[in-house]
């Protein structure tokens, strides 16, 4: 495991030596990734250098942090970029099917295997295979998926003809695969041949001075998904966002603006909630935040008592929302809302 670590810090090395001789400014804006920080440069730096090659990418990083974007940027950077970029989320696939998935089976292979299935090596031939939450991959197949990307070459299930492909792999996990290899839940080979390049995306909380910019972009892009216009966002409200610790990150800020966007009746974006205000970033903390669901439902109640609790009409709650009041009700019975007795 030493010689892992030592592997790791001297590519980290490379790296910043490369940045500092080469401006990461000269490589192509990307579209989706927001944010000028420095940390969040470094990733894109590294990206830049290690997209030319063929080299094995480990993206490392907390849920919601944005590795796949980080690995559609390798990708969208390599010689590769005309090719596929192939994805397939290992937590997300039963143990029982992840190998026809990944290699692909016969008709027959098994019960239930009605037909030829082509797997995702095979499709992302001659481009990148894109393997989020590798941590997962059960430990008895981690053989032939070593095999595959030392060899690039697999069968499919229930056949004996050898399949050659030409296969970029970029992998990404939230889990501790250091800690995995010591516990003998992860194999050390595979772990050396996927770590060749690590990339660590880091959480939203170290970069919190991307926030002003990822809340106007996600104000454009939802707006345009909602049929919504917010023309002004509360400078105290940002300030309120970047005080926040974000254990969810930049997926659970996108969440909470679309919440907000909701509950905006008109074109200023309200996020006074008084919560926020309370969620501090604690360093080493995570589970401090105040929910989503517990802001929506203070959102709602304040709305509905300058209401007088008249969910409907003109001058209803539902108006006031700029929402259906069928939406209204939905979210009333869905939060356990209830008017106070007086």
């Amino acid at each position: 495991m030493e010689a892992a670590r030592e592997l790791s810090s001297e590519w980290s090395s490379v790296a910043r030596r490369i940045c500092a001789e080469q401006s990461v400014r000269s490589a192509p804006s990307p579209e989706e990734i927001v944010g000028t920080s420095a940390v969040l440069r470094r990733v894109l730096g590294q990206a830049a250098i290690v997209a030319p090659t063929d080299a094995a990418v480990l993206i490392q990083g907390e849920t919601g942090t944005g590795k796949e974007l980080v690995a559609r940027e390798v990708h969208k950077l390599s010689s590769r970029h005309q090719r596929p970029l192939v994805k397939l989320n290992c937590a997300a696939i039963p143990s029982g099917l992840l190998e026809s998935e990944l290699f692909g089976h016969e008709r027959g292979a098994f019960t239930g295997a009605i037909a030829q299935k082509i797997g995702r090596f095979e499709v992302a031939n001659g481009g990148t295979l894109f393997l989020d939450e590798v941590g997962e991959i059960p430990l008895e197949l981690q053989p032939k998926l070593l095999r595959v990307l030392q060899e690039q070459e697999f069968e499919r299930l229930g056949s004996s003809r050898t399949i050659k492909v030409d296969v970029r792999l970029v992998a990404a996990t939230n889990r501790d695969l250091v800690r995995m290899v010591e516990e003998q839940r992860f194999r050390d080979d595979l772990y050396y041949r996927l770590n060749v390049f690590p990339i660590h995306v880091p959480p939203l909380r170290e970069h919190s001075e991307d926030i002003p910019a990822l809340v106007r972009h996600f104000v454009d892009q939802i707006g345009r998904r909602l049929n919504r216009r917010i023309e002004v966002i509360p400078n105290e409200a940002v300030a309120a966002l970047q005080r926040c610790a974000w254990p969810g990150n930049v997926r659970e800020l996108a969440n909470l603006i679309e919440r907000a966007m909701i509950l905006s009746p008109g074109t200023t974006l309200d996020l006074s909630f008084a919560e926020l205000e309370q969620t501090r970033s604690v360093p080493g903390q995570r589970n401090g935040t105040t929910t989503l669901a517990k802001l929506e439902r203070e959102a709602i109640l304040g709305v509905l008592e300058e209401a007088n609790w008249l969910i409907a009409g003109p001058r209803g709650a539902a108006a006031r929302l700029g929402m259906k009041r069928t939406t209204l009700q939905s979210l009333i019975k869905r939060l356990e809302i209830a008017r106070p007795a007086r």
